[in-house]
Order: C-alpha cells, then structure tokens, then sequence
C-alpha cells in the first residue's frame, strides 16, 4: 500500500468529516486517488460523506438581488477571512456586483469579470482595488440569475455576527409566496444538488449505480437480488439529492413535489448557494 503524509489525511476529513484512521486507510487502499478514497469511505459506510464531499474551504458571503417577484440573481464572493466578509467595504462590493450581474445578465464568471461598470472599470479592476485596500483575496465564485414565473428568496445567517452564508432563489410558475418561502427554506436546510432525477447528469447516476453495485456486492447480497437493490439505493439517492423528492421538513409524509401539487404551483428552477460548498 502507498504511505501516506499528514497533510492528506487531514484534507480527506476535511472532505468527508470520516475518522482519521478510516481516511489513513483508504488514501493507502486508493494509492492517494482522493476521488476513490471517498467511495471507499461511502463503501465502509462512514456517515454524511455523500453530502459533505464537495465543500471547500472558502469564507466570504452570499448576495441577493431582486427585481419585483420575477427576477432574482444570487452571487457567492469570497475572501479569506470572516473579519473581512463582515466589513462594510467588502459587503459594498457583493451589492454592487451582484446588482450589476441582474442588469447585465453576464453569460458566466470570465464575462463577468471582464464587463464593465458604470464608471468604466471592469468587475476585474474592481476586485483588484478591493484585494489591495482589504490586504486579502477577493474572488467571484459563482452566480445565478432566475427570471419568469414568481421568484421567491431566502437568505440564511449561520453566525449572527457575520452576512448570509446561504442564499436561495426558487422558481415558481406562478406567485404563491408562503410556498416559494417554505420550499427555499427547505432547500437551504437540505441541500438538494438537482432539481428533479430528470436534471441530474448521466453520469452523475451511472457513477452512483456503479458504487451502489459495489457496496452490495461488498455485503455478500444473492445474485439475483443485486439490480433490485441498486435500483432501491439509487433511488434512495434521488430522494437524498434532488429538492422534488427530498421529504418536506415541516412535513416529511409528503415530498416537496406533493406540496407543491398541492398548493397548485410547479417549481420550476432553484439555485443554493453556501460559501464553502459546491
């Protein structure tokens, strides 16, 4: 088996929030394949790493601005400290930017960059005064912007102290605010990554069914049980991952899909955002 260093140890539970002697392990099983040690980790059962994979270590905030009830854009800036992400100066910037993001409707984050303000600089050269008078790294993440039907927001504060960590927008075909409130409210909570089966990439799920036959595998199931099985787990998934399917938190006997067939409104669309997080 591959020896392994401290530093990856380290970074695998940062990952997946696995103990450190599992992640030891499976960095020298996946000879340092961190993509792999994570499977391995799911394979042995190690609790929330399919959610917690994807973070990243970032602070920062996330921005909101609306336009009415039918459009919306959400923006997640980052620095390197929550010193600086609580500051007016930093704060000042989110709003310009994402306000200028809802005007111009940039195509992604190189456009964005490269678009110019009112005052003639580009969102670049603004980023670059502010990294300079701030002493940090200040960068644009990601962005959404959502026009159309009704848009309902919430945004989140994890600490008291410092802006929104987690912003979301949802879609709604028409205005119904009380359930686009509760649906976002949800999302923020649960983190769905897809909308709907529908949009979750091919590949996505052939990774997921690859494993889910693997992990039944590992647990000595009967041959011809297995395609049963990992049908159930890759739907197990679904229920996990997408917001339709996720149980509803104020009322997990029905899926969010339910709820909103029953108020009579489809979602269309949904973006959540957490700083740190894919």
């Amino acid at each position: 088996m591959a020896s392994v260093n401290m530093a990856d140890v380290k970074r695998l539970r940062e990952l997946t929030a696995a103990g450190m002697m599992d992640c030891k392990k499976a960095l020298e099983q996946s000879e340092g394949d961190f993509d792999r040690a994570v499977e391995l980790l799911r394979l042995k059962g190690a609790k929330d790493v399919g959610k917690r994979e994807t973070r990243t270590a970032s602070n920062g905030l996330v921005a909101l601005k609306q336009d009415g009830d039918s459009a919306a854009a959400l923006l997640e800036i980052n620095c390197e400290t929550d010193f600086v992400a609580k500051g007016e100066r930093f704060q000042e910037v989110a709003a310009q930017v994402v306000a200028f993001i809802l005007e111009t409707k940039p195509a992604d984050v190189a456009e964005l960059l490269d678009s110019k303000l009112d005052d003639g600089k580009t969102v670049k050269e603004l980023l670059d005064e502010t990294n300079a008078a701030l002493g940090e790294k200040i960068e644009i993440r990601r962005f959404s912007v959502l026009e159309g039907g009704y848009i309902g927001a919430y945004m989140h504060k994890t600490d008291p102290q410092l802006p929104p960590a987690v912003g979301v927008l949802v879609q709604l075909d028409s205005a119904n605010p009380e359930v686009a409130k509760d649906i976002a409210q949800h999302a923020a909570a649960m983190a769905p990554q897809y909308l709907d089966a529908a949009s979750v990439p091919a590949e996505v799920i052939e990774k997921e069914r690859a494993l889910a036959e693997e992990m039944t595998r590992e647990e000595g199931k009967p041959e011809a049980a297995i395609a049963k099985i990992v049908e159930g787990r890759v739907n197990g998934w679904y229920k996990d991952f997408t917001l339709l399917q996720q149980a509803f938190v104020k009322d997990n006997k029905k899926s969010i899909k339910k709820y909103a067939d029953e108020a009579g409104v489809q979602v269309l669309a949904f973006t959540r955002y957490k700083v740190g997080q894919a």
